[in-house]
């Protein structure tokens, strides 16, 4: 099977990419592994683990450089296409349930902030008529991600700015009272995805804590890391999944 996992940035593939290939011998077709870059610039890099083949792609920041770059990926993926794309990379944490070092695997992709503002509250995009806020990933590989990382499993907020206030953040929470973890890519990596009828996954580590901004307690590192690390227990999750479930 063919995945396709998508961050913003490359320090997030980077993580993503050391994780599924740690302690795994060489690679068995070096001739097809290593980076590129695809029509747009997007730098991609090939990697395979057992049962699996793997392009980790650089999308960029924000749902619409997201959609952009996972349609692309997916459009040149012919004639060997892409069975599963995976949103992946750091994000904030909705306190207490998602604590700075942890790992979220949403349960849902929802864009939090598509919608109109009224005298009443925001009202989102699909109340008004127009288009869809949710995206839900296959049940069972979810829950096997969430249990294979120990990740929170529940929904990723998909945000165009992310949050910066205590308001804000209650907002969000009043809106979404299980959500785990807020991001800035997940809904639009999804939308491609659900356009070339290909299911999708979101996991996320925790960086900051949703709420007021400050950049010094943000833990980038520490979140980097968890990725790296949850990704070297998601390898053969997503290899079974693909082999038994597709």
């Amino acid at each position: 099977m063919r995945a396709l996992i998508v961050t913003a940035v490359a320090a997030e593939a980077d993580s993503v990419a050391t994780g599924l290939t740690a302690g795994l011998p060489p690679d068995p077709d070096p001739a097809d592994t290593g980076a590129r870059a695809l029509p747009g610039g997007y730098p991609l890099t090939r990697r395979h683990i057992p049962g699996l083949a793997l392009d980790v792609l650089v999308g960029g920041v924000g749902p619409a450089a997201a959609a952009a770059a996972t349609a692309t990926a997916l459009t040149l993926a012919h004639p060997a296409p892409y069975r599963l794309v995976v949103s992946a990379g750091i994000g904030g944490g909705f306190q207490p349930a998602a604590p700075v070092g942890s790992l979220v695997v949403g349960d849902a992709l929802v864009a939090a902030d598509l919608g109109a503002g009224t005298p009443d509250g925001f009202v989102p995009v699909d109340e008004l008529g127009f288009g869809r806020t949710v995206h839900l990933p296959p049940a069972d590989l979810a829950a096997r991600a969430a249990e294979a990382t120990g990740a929170l499993l529940a929904p990723v907020l998909t945000v165009s700015t992310v949050t910066g206030t205590a308001a804000r953040a209650a907002e969000l929470a009043a809106r979404h009272p299980l959500a785990g973890a807020e991001a800035m890519e997940g809904f639009g990596v999804a939308e491609a995805a659900a356009a070339h009828g290909v299911p999708v996954l979101e996991v996320r580590a925790v960086s900051n804590a949703v709420g007021p901004r400050d950049r010094a307690a943000w833990r980038i590192g520490d979140a980097l890391a968890a990725l790296a690390d949850g990704f070297r227990a998601l390898g053969p999750v997503l290899a079974n999944w693909g082999e038994h479930d597709r």
